[in-house]
């Protein structure tokens, strides 16, 4: 019978369709890899995977045979997490994916109390695109998210935590640094520099910008934040950013300052997500509603939404 590695082996080939970089995923050598794949093959007796100069392609049944492996692999994790959950659901490892415009500047606040609560509970911290961590939430690689909403999933939950408004970042001696607030319509013509394609936050600017008649950049995209507000301090244009990355970077540097928009100010929700069949759904909606207790006392900047502590969560 086929064994749990050689799923994962199997998936991790799938997804990278790159023997080496597939490898380095699951934390084997590629000779090792491809022995369990050429294992695999021999007790289903069919062709998996397609091996070639050009490349690694995975053969009509290999696909199947790999999207029924992530399901087994999911449904592991999932009868792991409930034992778990059965015992202590703070004590252990949670696995987080975060978007990568959220994770540096969001999780400092509240992974020292969330310690302090559960000196037990551990989190693994992945940060990427919007796409892959759903992707591998659903997968059951990744136990929860922290993510943009909304989202349109039957399989999923989700859970608000706070709305996140997006400033306007200038260099310091632009004539809109001069006022309290920038009106929509000072942003007309505008150039309007975002992260690239791919990025929840790329979509919400890029609408935000067509909105007011602003010019939204497609030369010069950026890779994270930061890169945002490197440009913003050559001149290169404005960028939208984020509430609580304005309070870590923005707010101490010289070069750029950043501006509110008027009221209603645009942002973006963020929530807790996890999959419906997840055991440790209770313990998430706990955890949720602790993540808003600590934002109240540390981040002003943001407004916790969703139901409080006193609802039963402890």
């Amino acid at each position: 019978m086929p064994t749990l590695q050689q799923f994962r082996y199997l998936v991790a080939v799938a997804d990278s369709l790159h023997f080496r970089r597939a490898a380095e995923s699951v934390h084997v050598t590629q000779p090792t890899l491809s022995a369990q794949l050429r294992e695999l093959e021999d007790k289903l007796g069919v062709q998996l995977v397609e091996r070639s100069r050009a490349g690694v392609t995975l053969t009509p049944v290999g696909r199947e045979v790999a999207d029924r492996a992530r399901g087994v692999l999911r449904d592991v994790a999932d009868i792991a997490a409930l034992a778990r959950a059965g015992a202590d659901p703070f004590d252990g490892t949670m696995r987080v994916g975060i978007v990568g415009s959220l994770g540096g500047y969001f999780l400092p606040l509240i992974l020292p109390a969330l310690h302090d609560a559960y000196p037990r509970l551990k989190f693994y911290v992945r940060e990427g695109l919007a796409a892959d961590l759903m992707g591998r939430l659903r997968e059951g690689t990744l136990d929860l998210l922290f993510f943009p909403l909304p989202i349109e999933d039957g399989g999923l939950r989700h859970v608000p935590l706070f709305h996140e408004p997006l400033l306007v970042v200038m260099p310091s001696d632009h004539p809109l640094a001069a006022r309290d607030r920038v009106p929509p319509e000072a942003l007309r013509g505008e150039t309007v520099m975002t992260l690239e394609t791919g990025h929840r936050l790329h979509d919400t600017v890029a609408d935000l910008a067509e909105e007011v008649g602003a010019i939204l950049s497609l030369d010069y995209e950026g890779t994270s934040l930061d890169t945002l507000r490197q440009m913003v301090a050559t001149g290169l244009g404005l960028s939208i950013l984020p509430a609580l990355y304005v309070r870590s970077e923005v707010a101490r540097e010289k070069l750029v300052t950043a501006r509110p928009l008027p009221d209603p100010q645009p942002g973006r929700d963020i929530g807790l997500i996890w999959r419906k069949t997840a055991a440790q759904g209770r313990a998430f909606e706990r955890l949720a509603a602790d993540i808003r207790t600590i934002l109240r006392a540390a981040a002003p900047e943001v407004t916790v939404i969703g139901p409080d502590m006193a609802d039963g969560a402890r």
